[in-house]
């Protein structure tokens, strides 16, 4: 049996090192999922933070295909981050995505297997165990310029994954809804309009 393990994260390159530390604790590639506003900047591959067990040069070495892949096709080799590309999902606008996250947004929205309303990312999180509380939160996040990481994880691996996750800083989720809340939002609606870039560099320098 697997569980999701899911993080958000205002910053890109944390959501990266997720990325690198899920991957050293043994989690395949093929079931992590990265998902990031597009617009907004903030976005420099260079940037990503090693695990604490790597050398610069093992790091290079695995990301050297992600500049590269920017703009291609998601599921390439070389890990997680070299499937990066650019994918467009309803109520998000575009986005940097990797994995079977983006895939199954993507495909339920095309396909017509989410709840009318939804959204993809929430009709995706939501079919894989995420409650819809907390699916709205990660998808208005995004859609506000953070980056999701999202994991299958076996049973037997799940505590170790969300301990190399709890190495990187994250959003508290209950905390981030009260904000949301607070400002008069209910929930995730795919039919509005996506953040300007503006809007979004609003928001990330909020919680910087």
């Amino acid at each position: 049996m697997t569980q999701i393990v899911t993080r958000l994260f205002d910053n890109f390159s944390d959501a990266q090192h997720a990325v690198l530390e899920l991957e050293r604790v043994g989690v395949p590639h093929g079931d992590i999922s990265l998902v990031s506003h597009q617009k907004g900047g903030g976005h420099a591959v260079a940037d990503v933070r090693e695990p604490h067990d790597h050398t610069a040069g093992d790091a290079a070495a695995r990301d050297a295909g992600v500049g590269a892949a920017l703009g291609g096709v998601i599921g390439a080799g070389g890990g997680a981050l070299a499937g990066l590309g650019l994918l467009a999902i309803p109520g998000l606008g575009p986005v940097i995505a990797a994995g079977w996250l983006a895939s199954a947004a993507v495909g339920a929205a095309v396909g017509g297997a989410v709840v009318a309303g939804a959204g993809g990312i929430v009709g995706a999180l939501t079919h894989s165990g995420v409650s819809r509380e907390e699916a709205d939160v990660y998808a208005e996040s995004v859609r506000r310029g953070g980056t999701l990481v999202s994991a299958k994880v076996d049973d037997d691996l799940v505590l170790t994954a969300q301990t190399a996750l709890d190495n990187t800083p994250y959003v508290d989720i209950a905390q981030r809804r009260t904000y949301y809340q607070g400002q008069g939002w209910t929930a995730f609606d795919d039919r509005l309009d996506p953040y300007t870039d503006a809007e979004i560099e609003a928001e990330r320098a909020r919680w910087r």
